[in-house]
């Protein structure tokens, strides 16, 4: 068997990994684990949950919407990550503030449903987004602004900037040359897509931002392994489920946002927490100032201080370290991946989005191809790679937009939804003739390794190598 470090030599120097499989995650070994769906879930490591104990040991927390002891407590600890946080991603106090959310979808509804949208604004979005950030069209829909998608590139799933530049310009006022800065409506798109791990460019940032637009950065699949620095680009939004990132604790999320983006949302709800008071007599109401607004009910206080841990253990690891070695790992999947072959020299494997490690992060999407060339379908690999102790993820991972693109479904395919019923999955993948469900995803992530690639590729060459599949018995499909 081939050495990853012939071709990536660099896997070399991420040996400090290896120590902390066999320690911090050790866990995977000793319950025969494969993870490899850390773009769905970070993993959290021995010494998180022990932090976590010790600090309700030494502590006593209480609801933070008061003043005594334990309020305090709680409230001086929520203070403190919110601190962290923005430290982590080196933005400024003065610039940037944290509300905390239940997740990243939590962090998109709060923009969404608070965005000042109206007949003459846009929502921009493009191809390659998670269904969280796909809902908002449905706010922009009913306060009469116009959406719009961004075009994908069907050959490595990418998103060309020059098609970037013509949607955001692409309306009356532009035609007509009048293209002050006033605010024009709401761009919004992943760091990294979750489904093909391919990375945009955050220069897209500023030119959404020169050309009067709000941007939503969606961070989620982003910095699991790579840093945002908030004071090189300045997203007006940020959403972040710190869960993906380390694991623990999940039911934490983040909308980190420019204060004077922040100001220009409008809540349309308030709720105990987000008021300094409200009345009854009469319909009226006064919010909490900065990030007490958005934050509805109690916040999560016994959870919220594990982000601080978290970000400081992620800190001594280092994310570069991190980096490395997934980029490594995601290299050497590939190459493996495209080398896999039926005895009668046909592909074991068709790959959806880019075929190296350029701009791109830790996740592979792909189908298995059986000896007559058809796609295996996806729940008998998921069923499979369950049997073999392999954690991985099969469907479209809520981004449509990338699986329209993979599987060349075009719009008036599409629009035969418009006229046939849909009851179920199912009738949705016969209507429009999918060849499959959706694919197969592994992504790496802070304790993989070699020997979790060797597995994968093993237990594929065993079960799939001229192998001809069927469909029989497999439960029906509940969704995407």
């Amino acid at each position: 068997m081939a050495d990853i470090r012939a071709k990536y030599p660099e896997y070399s120097t991420t040996a400090k990994l290896d120590q902390l499989r066999a320690t911090q995650y050790s866990f995977l070994d000793e319950q025969h684990h494969v993870y490899l769906d850390y773009t769905g879930a970070g993993l959290a490591a021995r010494i998180q949950r022990e932090a976590h104990k010790v600090r309700l040991d030494k502590a006593t927390y209480g609801n933070p919407h008061s003043e005594n002891p334990t309020s305090r407590c709680a409230t001086e600890a929520v203070a403190l990550a919110r601190k962290r946080v923005l430290s982590y991603l080196n933005a400024s106090e003065e610039e940037y503030q944290v509300i905390f959310t239940p997740n990243a979808t939590g962090a998109a509804k709060l923009v969404g449903e608070s965005y000042p949208f109206n007949q003459h604004s846009k929502l921009v979005l493009t191809c390659d987004n998670h269904n969280s950030l796909n809902g908002l069209r449905e706010f922009a829909r009913r306060r009469g602004a116009r959406t719009v998608y961004v075009p994908m590139d069907r050959e490595d799933l990418r998103i060309r900037t020059t098609d970037v530049n013509k949607s955001l310009r692409r309306s009356k006022r532009w035609q007509l040359g009048q293209c002050a800065r006033k605010h024009r409506g709401l761009f919004v798109f992943p760091a990294q897509s979750n489904f093909t791990g391919v990375r945009h460019p955050l220069s897209w940032i500023e030119l959404a931002r020169d050309l009067g637009y709000d941007v939503l950065l969606d961070a989620a699949a982003y910095l699991p392994t790579s840093q945002l620095d908030l004071s090189k680009v300045h997203p007006d939004f940020v959403m972040i489920s710190w869960y993906k990132v380390f694991g623990f604790p999940t039911g934490v999320g983040c909308l980190v946002a420019r204060r004077e983006a922040l100001r220009r949302l409008e809540r349309p709800y308030f709720a105990g927490g987000t008021v300094q008071a409200a009345t009854v007599g009469i319909p009226w109401h006064t919010l909490m100032p900065d990030e007490g607004a958005f934050e509805d009910g109690t916040p999560n206080y016994l959870f919220i201080p594990d982000v601080h841990f978290g970000l400081d253990w992620m800190s001594a690891v280092g994310v570069g370290l991190i980096a490395t070695r997934v980029r490594c790992l995601t290299g050497w999947l590939i190459d493996r991946l495209l080398a896999l072959r039926h005895s009668n020299g046909q592909p074991m494997v068709t790959l959806y989005g880019p075929t190296d490690t350029e701009s791109r992060g830790g996740t592979v999407a792909f189908n298995f191809l059986d000896a007559d060339g058809k796609i295996v379908d996806e729940r008998l690999v998921a069923a499979e790679a369950s049997a073999a102790r392999i954690s991985l993820r099969t469907g479209c991972f809520c981004n449509p937009g990338v699986g329209e693109a993979a599987f060349g479904i075009e719009k008036l395919v599409l629009k035969k939804l418009s006229r046939t019923k849909a009851d179920n999955y199912d009738d949705f993948i016969q209507i429009v003739n999918l060849p499959s469900g959706g694919a197969i995803r592994v992504s790496f992530g802070i304790a993989s390794t070699e020997r979790d690639v060797n597995y994968f590729i093993a237990f594929a060459t065993e079960l799939y190598k001229d192998r001809v599949c069927n469909t029989k018995g497999l439960a029906p499909r509940l969704s995407c």
